[in-house]
């Protein structure tokens, strides 16, 4: 998959990271924005929620508001902001499944035309019962997986690892620049040239700021048009040099 494939991804899509913290919310949000503005039928589902403790709005809410996907959902949530899986057990509680996660999320696949899957942290955290990773649903769902990676210092090997991880697993693969900054600095450029995988967005940073009317109308702006936007990677990476 490369961003010369013109054609919008359909089906299940895992959003994940390649640590915690690279904007992977508000990348899904704009996912699901250009693509419901593009007229398909959109779910966002997040598997397992945590630190709702914090009084931070949860990843559902933000997409809902900024995005207004026909679908938004959590499976599972938590209150300490820690991984899944430690979070359950520090609460007490029963973690997710493997088989719950899939069952839920082919039941939603089956009714939209894109499914949107964010997961907690990167891409090997464990998310529930057993340990199970975001790689192995999106092997199981045999899904799309959009990389979301910094635009700074660490970003190269981090990114790198991950798709090489979803390359031993046979997942497509693309990268989103989640943070990019206003005034990127020279490891930004220099970054941006030397990054792993084919590029197919960068979300600017603070994006998630703006009123969810304005959002909405530039999220396009950000995506190729594998993810139904108008990006073009090769102008980009021109204009930032």
């Amino acid at each position: 998959m490369t961003p010369a494939d013109t054609e919008p991804i359909t089906g299940p899509v895992v959003i994940t990271g390649t640590d915690t913290g690279v904007g992977k919310t508000i990348v899904t949000a704009a996912i699901a924005a250009a693509a419901t503005a593009a007229g398909r039928r959109v779910a966002v589902v997040k598997p397992a929620q945590t630190g709702t403790a914090e009084g931070d709005e949860p990843d559902a809410v933000t997409v809902s508001r900024l995005a207004e996907p026909v679908t938004v959902r959590t499976l599972a949530s938590f209150p300490d902001p820690l991984a899944p899986l430690a979070a359950a057990r520090v609460a007490g509680d029963d973690p997710l499944t493997a088989v719950m996660a899939q069952l839920a999320l082919r039941s939603i696949v089956e009714e939209h035309d894109v499914t949107l899957v964010e997961g907690a942290g990167g891409l090997l955290v464990p998310m529930g019962e057993g340990g199970w990773t975001m790689l192995d649903l999106a092997a199981a769902l045999g899904a799309t997986a959009v990389v979301v990676a910094r635009p700074g210092l660490g970003t190269l090997n981090h990114t790198a690892l991950t798709l090489q991880a979803l390359a031993q697993r046979d997942i497509p693969a693309v990268v989103v620049l989640g943070t990019w900054p206003a005034d990127p600095e020279l490891v930004h450029r220099t970054n941006l040239h030397d990054l792993a995988g084919d590029l197919v967005g960068a979300v600017p940073d603070g994006a998630g700021s703006l009123a969810p009317a304005l959002f909405r109308r530039e999220a396009a702006h950000w995506l190729a048009p594998l993810l139904y936007g108008r990006f073009d990677p090769v102008a980009f990476r021109s204009h930032s040099r």
